[in-house]
């Protein structure tokens, strides 16, 4: 079985919250790298997922799901 996040929601509450990536990435101090792991959902650390947390005042289910795929 695979499993991975989807980081959609992510997207839309940065979206509803008029936020773009280039100001999301320069505010909660990420890297292109890891804006370019997060589009294409893919691992980045805990760390990261907090720090996003902090910024947008949200737990972790509001801006990802766990996906679970046979392979």
């Amino acid at each position: 079985m695979y499993v991975h996040m989807n980081y959609k929601k992510l997207w839309i509450k940065l979206a509803e919250q008029e936020i773009g990536k280039v100001e999301f990435r320069k505010r909660v101090d990420l890297s292109p790298n890891t804006i370019t792991k997060l589009n294409k959902n893919e691992e980045v650390s805990m760390q990261i997922i907090l720090r996003i947390c902090k910024f947008l005042r949200c737990n972790i289910d509001e801006i990802g799901d766990v996906v679970f795929e046979e392979e």
